[in-house]
């Protein structure tokens, strides 16, 4: 063919789109709308020129393909069409966004910014990283119409599909069937997903969709003479009626169908619900309900209802605000059949995936999850005219998180203000131990530099790396922390063993007349060290000099230290105020604090502290059974201690010893009294049957005392409960 005479084909083609574009906005918007429209499309025909798509068809053809779908399928305005079509100008780099919106209005730049962020992602074909993805892309749409005009977008080259290479075609039908199709799905447009659902399937399983296809297309005349015989008797009944009413028949997709073979493991002809019947009735708003169940029983007049399959979805509405009423009957010959029972209203508001009752409530002030956007969005749409969507859309999307990729285009999700130290330790333990720095974008930073949605980041690490604890002061996730807390702890405790083994040894030489562990309680006070793990640490690290640790100890066996490094007697502790106390939280964020395993202390218990040899401080309860022994016995090891005021948000476990009568069903009423009923999570419960006696240990999760109380006094109430107590352990 001459050149002459493709240029001629290529051009009439162009003009034929443009004019039927054209034509299509003409019904939707006003004449100055539509004339901005026709001036953004001839700018983008003006900046596009010369650039193809795969098969060497005009680039436009799918900037215009996408508006169409845009205004006419999804029913958006004139900004969301004027920025799809110039949408590809901007992510070619031939406008800014910014001189888009100086032409056409500030909305635009948000809507365009946010497309072009979406079409930089690059989803890696993983199911384990899907949900991250589609995170991702909910979270460029900070601008509603973005994510609306992005499936739009995908089910255009969807539905273009075979001019794309092969891999492209497996790479996109997996990114719709994964990505594009869930969140249509969670907005409850229904028809575009089950579109690209379908056209997934054709690339994807081409056998199968074949094969389901042809099958469909030869069972359809059978499948009409069966709906028109099973309708008969219910239209006859119906027409005695005053219901107005009309029929619909909707046989499943093919994906749906394809589905339930591979979950079921039935071949087509065992797949029995290939079709549904939708009765649909015109009557007013507050008579929807009885002319819904008055057509139920007209149907079940005539056929018996399964009660397993029965939903009344009118009555209490699907969380997406889907209503309907749904029933499988089966005929007088064994064959079941589905009916969806509605009005007007609950179709109009399916077939466009919009709720009409759904009425989102409980947004706080912060950000949302990208499910509450989702929601928050579905509910707009329902609400409000395309073009005014942006201006009642002032919920944003959560803060809370960012995801980046590493640079093979593995997905990861981090809380923002995420630094690249978090991103290292994300990955894996060793890199994060080991890492030096980082690149964002092939840029070099380091290890205290922010991270941001969508950014690209490799870690740099040596060998000769270790963790240190101003890196605390860095990390911003619990993993990171944890990591980096445990490899201290470690490094503490190796050094820790040494100093103690060579004090243990020196003290021994020195043949000093006391105990280590008086040794020890010297020491600490003298350097004003809350622990023996730190003063051992020290010595390991010669930030203590052994000869002056015979020289503090020769002293203080002489009486010649000063008074207030000396240990003190059992009547100063007593006399020590409160404001001296250890002030101890429920996370016990202090390294060396602990609980003390043999009475369980909680928040509200009146405690004290113990300093141990090696293992920092011990919390007991005054009434611990040991606390006796350790105040005659250790009385300068003992230190006030007092809970902070604010610390009832933690979980400390607490035992009740519980004593019952032997009755039938106690054991569970226990248990839902304390679980179901109080909200307390149960730990473990040992319940044994003596003598008619019911009678065992029930170990809980309580934020205080205040709690175990609470506990206690509903137990007691129960029919037979005997006694309830506290005990140690």
């Amino acid at each position: 063919m001459p050149r002459s005479m493709e240029t001629t084909t290529s051009e009439d083609k162009t003009l034929l789109m443009r004019e039927h574009f054209m034509n299509a906005i003409r019904e939707h918007f006003s004449i100055k709308s539509y004339e901005m429209i026709g001036q953004a499309l001839a700018l983008a025909d003006e900046k596009l020129a010369g650039r193809t798509r795969y098969d060497g068809s005009p680039l436009l053809g799918h900037s215009v393909g996408t508006a169409l779908i845009v205004t006419r399928e999804i029913g958006l305005g004139r900004n969301s069409t004027i920025s799809t079509l110039l949408h590809d100008v901007v992510r070619l780099g031939l406008m800014t966004p910014e001189e888009v919106g100086a032409l056409y209005g500030e909305p635009c730049i948000d809507i365009i910014k946010g497309l072009c962020n979406i079409s930089d992602v690059d989803p890696k074909m993983s199911h384990e990283q899907a949900d991250n993805f589609r995170e991702l892309i909910v979270s460029y749409s900070t601008d509603p119409r973005v994510i609306l005009i992005k499936l739009a977008d995908r089910l255009e080259v969807m539905r273009s599909l075979d001019i794309f290479p092969p891999q492209k075609r497996d790479k996109k039908a997996w990114e719709s069937l994964n990505l594009y199709a869930q969140i249509a799905h969670k907005l409850g447009l229904y028809n575009l997903k089950s579109e690209l659902e379908d056209l997934s399937l054709r690339q994807l399983e081409p056998a199968d969709y074949t094969m389901i296809e042809r099958k469909l297309r030869e069972t359809a005349s059978e499948r009409t003479e069966f709906i028109a015989a099973f309708l008969r008797p219910i239209e006859e009944k119906l027409a005695q009626t005053k219901i107005k009413y009309h029929i619909k028949s909707r046989t499943k997709s093919i994906y749906s169908i394809w589905r339930k073979m591979q979950r079921t493991g039935i071949p087509f002809e065992e797949v029995y619900d290939i079709f549904a019947l939708r009765i649909i009735i015109d009557c007013k708003r507050e008579e929807e309900k009885a002319q819904c169940w008055g057509v139920y029983s007209v149907i079940t007049d005539f056929y018996t209802p399964n009660p397993d399959r029965m939903r009344d979805w009118i009555s209490i509405p699907k969380s997406n605000g889907y209503e309907s009423l749904h029933t499988t009957v089966v005929t007088p010959e064994g064959r079941w059949v589905e009916i969806q029972i509605r009005s007007e209203r609950m179709d109009a508001v399916a077939e466009r995936g919009i709720a009409a009752h759904w009425r989102y409530k409980g947004v706080n002030q912060g950000g949302m999850g990208s499910e509450e956007w989702l929601g928050r969005l579905r509910e707009l749409i329902e609400n409000t005219e395309g073009h005014a969507l942006a201006s009642k859309f002032d919920a944003k999307l959560s803060s809370d998180e960012i995801f980046v990729f590493t640079p093979n285009g593995d997905l990861r999700k981090l809380p923002a203000g995420a630094t690249v130290l978090d991103f290292a330790y994300e990955i894996h333990t060793n890199l994060g131990a080991t890492c030096t720095g980082g690149k964002i974008n092939h840029r070099v930073v380091p290890l205290k530099e922010e991270l941001h949605n969508g950014d690209i980041v490799e870690i740099l690490s040596s060998k000769n790396q270790k963790p240190k604890s101003d890196w605390l002061s860095i990390a911003r996730t619990n993993r990171a922390r944890s990591k980096i807390k445990a490899f201290l702890r470690e490094e503490l405790a190796k050094a820790a063993n040494l100093g103690r083994e060579e004090l243990e040894r020196k003290v021994k030489n020195w043949k000093l007349p006391l105990t280590i562990d008086d040794a020890v309680t010297v020491l600490c006070k003298y350097h004003k060290l809350k622990t023996g793990t730190e003063l051992y640490g020290q010595i390991a690290q010669q930030k203590i000099d052994l000869a002056d640790v015979k020289d503090v100890l020769t002293r203080h066996l002489n009486n010649e230290l000063p008074v207030n490094t000396r240990m003190p007697s059992s009547a100063t502790k007593a006399s020590a105020r409160v404001d001296d106390a250890l002030v101890i939280d429920d996370k016990l964020s202090g390294i060396d604090y602990k609980l003390a395993k043999c009475c369980n202390p909680i928040f509200g218990d009146d405690i004290f502290g113990f300093t141990t040899v090696s293992a920092g401080i011990t919390i007991h309860r005054t009434d611990c059974p040991n606390a006796a022994r350790l105040i005659a016995r250790y009385p300068y090891r003992v230190l006030p201690a007092r809970w902070r005021d604010d610390a009832t948000a933690g979980a400390f476990r607490a035992t009740l010893r519980i004593q019952a009568d032997d009755a039938t069903g106690m054991v569970n009423k226990i248990a839902e009294v304390i679980n179901r009923d109080l909200k307390i999570n149960i730990r473990s419960m040992a319940l044994s049957s003596a003598g008619g006696t019911l009678s065992g240990l029930v170990n809980i999760e309580v934020t205080s005392t205040q709690i175990v109380d609470m506990v206690i006094y509903t137990l007691l109430r129960i029919k037979g409960v005997q006694r309830v107590y506290r005990v140690n352990n």
